[in-house]
């Protein structure tokens, strides 16, 4: 299908846009920067906002979203806004009795242990979400509206959509909750392929969707965020969950839209953490950029990708609590190795600490820009 003419991307709004051209692989004069879980954690005006709003309120409030999303892109100046929800949201709003525990994250309230649990999931149809999604769909538009005010030099600032990988969703419902090594998940993957192959479609299919809308309403680019797959060898990965991940991106690989007399698609970004041996897997499921945690260079994992791969990444969120020399030295070292891939998006390689100095990452942006 084709996005609607208004859509930013169709507009010619975005199009042209530092972070698009870098994630269609053609590298703009200045390396662009936005950094994940930028909307909120560490902003006071995020924390005055939210006060007293538990996370999923948050989240499905269009206007409290959108005003957060908003807010580190007034305050840094980055070449993105990253919309603020939370990979959950699409379980809570198919069925799924979950809930954000501060200070611990999602719980559910029943893991998926047993067959008869997994019956149950499954049968919360995720085509109810094309119309329980309405409040991400009306916060996304809210913030694209705002972005055509918030210019960058080539023009509106554009918006990064997220949803969570079937995998990490599957491990949230299975272990009921975080876990360090999501033992209980992966001894379902190879005690019973069958369930989990039942949970994993279920999954692509509820986040697909999740991500699809917020391409719809006016996202310019997707991010598909795996943030247990560190955890899977890479047979694991490849067999038991990559299958599941590229039917999630199927729900926006279907979207183009034309410009100067060609189709283009939706640029889709693929981040997992801890997962420097699966990359090559990671962009064969259908993205266009490999994001790279702070664990492996980027001129290694540009390599491994064959040199034809734009990247996203990968400062150490724990050089932001550094003396300014030493982070400035490691972001200048990061742009460096950059210059392996067709094009770079510089961010973290992680989402910033819900206690950095918002300063550090306003003097960060200004430092790229600079160069």
């Amino acid at each position: 299908m084709h996005l609607d003419s208004g859509h930013p991307l169709a507009a010619g709004l975005t199009h042209d846009s530092r972070l698009i051209r870098a994630y269609r692989g053609d590298r703009p004069d200045t390396t662009p920067v936005w950094f994940m879980r930028q909307a909120g954690r560490s902003l006071p005006e995020y924390r005055e906002l939210r006060a007293g709003t538990a996370m999923l309120d948050a989240c499905l409030n269009p206007q409290m979203a959108s005003e957060i999303t908003l807010q580190p892109v007034r305050r840094h100046k980055v070449d993105a806004a990253v919309f603020f929800s939370d990979i959950v949201v699409p379980l809570k709003l198919v069925g799924v009795d979950v809930e954000i525990v501060p200070g611990k994250g999602p719980v559910m309230q029943t893991p998926v242990r047993t067959n008869d649990e997994l019956d149950a999931l499954v049968s919360l149809d995720p085509a109810v979400l094309d119309e329980a999604l309405a409040p991400v769909a009306e916060a996304v538009r809210l913030t694209v509206a705002e972005l055509e005010n918030v210019a960058g030099t080539a023009g509106p600032t554009p918006l990064v959509g997220f949803a969570g990988a079937p995998f990490t969703l599957a491990a949230y419902l299975v272990e009921g909750g975080p876990s360090k090594d999501h033992m209980r998940a992966r001894a379902l993957m190879h005690s019973d392929p069958h369930a989990w192959s039942r949970l994993m479609a279920w999954c692509a299919d509820v986040t697909g969707r999740f991500l699809r809308a917020q391409v719809l309403a006016g996202a310019s680019a997707a991010q598909l965020f795996d943030s247990w797959a560190g955890s899977l060898s890479l047979t694991d990965y490849s067999e038991s969950v990559a299958p599941a991940s590229a039917r999630t991106l199927e729900y926006v690989h279907d979207i183009e839209y034309a410009r100067g007399g060609e189709s283009h698609s939706v640029p889709i970004v693929h981040f997992g953490v801890g997962t420097g041996e699966l990359l090559t897997v990671m962009h064969e499921v259908g993205a266009d950029t490999v994001g790279i945690d702070y664990k492996t260079p980027l001129d290694v994992a540009s390599q491994r990708l064959g040199g034809d791969v734009p990247l996203q990444g990968n400062v150490d969120p724990s050089m932001l609590f550094a003396p300014w020399n030493v982070l400035e030295q490691h972001v200048v070292e990061v742009l460096l190795r950059g210059e392996s891939a067709p094009a770079h998006v510089l961010n973290l390689g992680h989402g910033v600490p819900p206690d950095a100095d918002p300063e550090v990452l306003t003097r960060l942006v200004e430092l790229v820009h600079g160069r």
